[in-house]
């Protein structure tokens, strides 16, 4: 009679991993741009890996549609458009706004509290104009409230999308009045939160993705009205 109690466990290395959020991160922040095809022999000398991982991450990153497989003729990171913004947009808002509802339910106050302080973080460098610092404690603010939704289902369908939208974002610039509307509404999602009024908070949050996409259709129609010029 067979058993499973021989069977040992499977060994796993974060080298795969490690690579696929580095080259991940490299595009969302434009180290690679859009339309530059991926220079893997180079990225493979400079990261000390091999071609194998390199090829299995950006699999990985062409299913999260950040890049494009040409066969034969390697990867090429895909441009942002407006359409695929207005497809991915209203299904994180969704997200977002069901999330927010949930927290309200699930919370604990250890979540709330590391809510808080990413939150101040964030405050420290909306002061400074950090704003690749700003984001990163900005997108952890939304990865707890996720997190506290405590819905593993929801959770894996909206980080599907999430990082396509953190690309636009990273990328638009963001005019004065803008960030401080942002900043606004990051302390009506804290208010909503402590008193726990999930209605309120979905809204909030729906309202503050829909403002950030208007950002990044704003930017995205510049870059289009600068590439006809040029041309």
């Amino acid at each position: 009679m067979s058993t499973l109690n021989q069977v040992s466990s499977i060994r796993r290395t974060s080298l795969h991993v490690e690579l696929t959020d580095r080259l991940r991160d490299m595009i969302v922040e434009g180290v690679l741009t859009a339309g530059e095809k991926v220079p893997e022999k180079t990225l493979c000398e400079k990261l000390g890996v091999s071609r194998t991982p390199m090829r299995e991450a950006l699999k990985v990153l062409a299913a999260e549609s950040l890049l494009t497989l040409e066969p034969n003729r390697g990867a090429r990171v895909r441009a942002i458009t407006i359409e695929d913004l207005e497809e991915v947009f209203p299904l994180m808002g969704a997200f977002e706004a069901l999330a927010g509802e949930l927290a309200c339910r699930n919370i604990t106050k250890a979540q709330l509290a590391d809510i808080k302080k990413a939150h101040n973080q964030m405050l420290r460098h909306f002061h400074n104009e950090d704003m690749p610092e700003y984001f990163r404690y900005n997108q952890q603010i939304h990865e707890i409230i996720m997190d506290a939704a405590a819905n593993p289902t929801l959770k894996t369908m909206y980080k599907s999308l999430a990082v396509r939208v953190r690309r636009a974002r990273y990328l638009a610039n963001m005019s004065s009045e803008r960030w401080q509307q942002a900043v606004d509404e990051h302390e009506e999602i804290i208010d909503a939160l402590e008193n726990q009024d999930g209605q309120l908070l979905g809204a909030i949050l729906k309202r503050h993705l829909m403002n950030k996409f208007e950002t990044v259709r704003q930017w995205l129609g510049e870059q289009e009205s600068q590439t006809t010029n040029n041309n």
